[in-house]
């Protein structure tokens, strides 16, 4: 990509599309999901908190696994082709708590990386941290909310990831999140999936890539102050 396609990045926007359907003989090279993962590591989250963990499935056998979320007779099996069909698939997870283990190692991290100049700037940033999980933990008590929000920001910086990188995608709500859950042993890791991503290269059973992008105008969702 050269400076000039960088300066129009709104292209992206504008020629991305939700794959409907994957070419299962296409298959992303590894260099591209070694980018993707680094997208996924570094994605924001609320103080640095990085209350997530991906799964990544790309053999027969797990992407078997996840279709498990998407069973026969259910509304969620129209997406079954996708995930058996996709390159890779990719199962965003939220943590469930963030307990005190997981704070020490984001500070001890971040102290390692050279984010604090002075004792002073470290301490300020566990008090930070510290306060905001207190209050979603012990006063509005939705960890696993505020947790599937910061899920939500790595989920749009691989969308944008991927299209930057010519790879389709498909974000999915639509799957039995118990069922999935079960089958990867989530709840006993602390974790809950919040949605899958499908990765991977259109077949000619993409209707959805022949179709104009619609959106409303930006007038009517965009107003300037």
């Amino acid at each position: 990509m050269d400076n000039t396609d960088i300066k129009h990045i709104d292209r992206i926007a504008l020629t991305r599309h939700t794959c409907k359907a994957y070419d299962p003989t296409r298959k992303v090279a590894p260099e591209k999901i070694e980018q993707l993962k680094t997208l996924l590591r570094f994605a924001p989250s609320s103080v640095n908190s990085q209350p997530w963990h991906f799964f990544i499935a790309h053999t027969d056998a797990a992407k078997a696994r996840v279709a498990k979320g998407t069973p026969d007779g259910t509304p969620f099996a129209a997406n079954g082709g996708k995930v058996k069909n996709a390159s890779h698939v990719v199962v965003l997870c939220a943590r469930t708590r963030l307990e005190d283990a997981h704070l020490a190692a984001l500070l001890a991290q971040e102290d390692k990386d050279g984010r604090f100049p002075t004792p002073e700037g470290k301490e300020m940033q566990n008090k930070g941290r510290s306060f905001y999980v207190g209050l979603h933990q012990n006063q509005l008590q939705d960890v696993p909310e505020w947790a599937s929000k910061q899920v939500y920001l790595a989920l749009g910086t691989l969308l944008l990831g991927a299209a930057t990188l010519e790879i389709d995608a498909t974000p999915i709500e639509g799957f039995d999140a118990a069922l999935l859950d079960a089958e990867l042993g989530l709840a006993e890791q602390g974790l809950k999936s919040v949605v899958l991503v499908a990765l991977g290269y259109r077949s000619e059973d993409d209707f959805n890539a022949k179709l104009p992008k619609s959106r409303l105008p930006a007038a009517a969702v965009i107003t300037e102050l």
